[in-house]
């Protein structure tokens, strides 16, 4: 077992960073009444960041990718937005 150092944030930088993105995107936007509406609110934080939120290392794709839709003609696309956490974060995808 490594401990790391007190007070580097390098030494931890990805728990750092993700913690950081959770606080910017989500929590400080957010007023947690209880444990449980926190549980709630990480859980769908979560499922938003693995499932549909473009990370750089990944070429801008999600860590779970979803499975690649049918093109459709250019005329025919529609866009359907989901708002997730009451509005505070928006996924959009093309419409079957």
């Amino acid at each position: 077992m490594i401990r790391t150092p007190i007070a580097a944030p390098r030494a931890k930088a990805h728990a750092e960073r993700w913690v950081g993105s959770l606080r910017r995107e989500c929590l400080d936007r957010i007023l947690i009444i209880s444990r449980s509406h926190l549980e709630r609110v990480l859980h769908e934080y979560v499922a938003h960041h693995n499932t549909h939120r473009p990370h750089r290392a990944l070429g801008q794709q999600a860590p779970i990718p979803k499975p690649i839709p049918i093109r459709t003609p250019p005329g025919d696309a529609h866009v359907r937005r989901r708002d997730r956490l009451g509005g505070l974060l928006h996924e959009y995808e093309l419409a079957a």
